[in-house]
């Protein structure tokens, strides 16, 4: 056979990351309105002194890092595509960006916990007035970007592909990571302006910096969801089980087929690749077990290895004849 006739055997492995997401732009968007923020309430944290505040302004600062990052694995994902060197393409920099996203708001709520703590320890003034203002435009400002982020499961659409790739990236872990940035920023400008006003008027001036150990204590749980979704897909644990049952049932319920063999595992946002070993008395061809399986599980790239089994043996207990 010639090499030229191969390229009917052959395809890529970009899966759809060469385009530009949806989320990418919203993300920039947000950068901009965060950055902004974040500037005037570490300014007025400091003046007016509200550890609550002060914390506001540096957990946006700290998604204002975080969301940077993720619009550099947009990029950066796009960008490389094509290059041959990443197997399975580049589906993995979003994940990567999500979990580096979240590592971060664990640092920093870290970071607010002890701040809050020394706060509550050694309590300083607090010019309420002020400090209560620029909290509930903080409040505004991030209702307002959680809002731009926030639809990040009808951004993007199924894209079918030949050699039965399917790709189903409406899960972008990168866009989930930034809209929960947005989302604890506005959760904390929330406990922020509630701390301030009981504050003041209530006179209970430990309010503030508990309500900065309480968001600290919140985004560290939300951090844990995201570190684990996105650890799984980076460290290729094996793929949902849903999925690998329906694989097995689809092919096994056809003729004397069984599965002896079965990886299935994560190269990107809900899009998987799958090596499956099928034993049978009646072999085919790889093709027609890659038909039997549905189109709409995700699967992006499928190995069938295919093992004629002898007439006297056995699968799993059941004869095969």
């Amino acid at each position: 056979m010639h090499k030229e006739n191969l390229h009917f055997w052959q395809h890529d492995h970009v899966f759809g990351q060469e385009q530009k997401r949806s989320g990418e732009g919203r993300t920039m968007l947000v950068i901009g309105i965060t950055g902004a923020m974040m500037i005037v309430e570490i300014i007025a944290g400091l003046i007016f002194g509200s550890m609550a505040l002060l914390a506001e302004g540096l957990h946006m600062a700290s998604h204002t890092v975080a969301l940077m990052i993720n619009v550099f694995a947009y990029i950066y994902a796009r960008r490389h595509a094509r290059d041959e060197s990443f197997t399975f393409g580049t589906g993995k920099v979003n994940a990567l960006g999500g979990f580096s996203g979240a590592v971060l708001l664990v640092v920093f709520a870290i970071a607010i916990a002890w701040g809050s703590l020394q706060r509550v320890l050694n309590p300083v003034p607090i010019a309420f007035n002020q400090a209560i203002l620029v909290a509930v435009i903080g409040l505004v400002v991030n209702g307002a970007s959680a809002l731009i982020l926030g639809d990040h499961d009808n951004g993007e659409h199924e894209h079918d592909h030949h050699h039965e790739h399917a790709h189903h990236d409406h899960h972008d872990h990168n866009l989930k990571s930034a809209y929960i940035h947005v989302l604890s920023d506005a959760f904390v400008a929330m406990l922020a302006v509630v701390a301030l006003v009981m504050a003041k008027y209530f006179h209970f001036i430990w309010m503030d910096p508990l309500m900065g150990i309480v968001a600290a204590i919140v985004v560290c749980r939300w951090s844990v969801g995201l570190l684990k979704t996105t650890s799984a897909i980076l460290l290729d644990k094996q793929g949902a089980n849903g999925i690998s049952r329906k694989i097995r049932e689809s092919i096994e319920s056809v003729g004397d087929n069984r599965i002896a063999d079965l990886h299935l595992w994560a190269i990107g946002s809900n899009m998987y690749a799958a090596v499956i070993s099928i034993v049978t008395h009646h072999p085919q061809q790889p093709e027609y077990y890659k038909k039997l399986i549905p189109s709409d599980l995700g699967l992006a790239h499928i190995t069938i290895e295919v093992n004629r089994c002898p007439e006297s043996e056995f699968v799993k207990g059941v004869s095969l004849v």
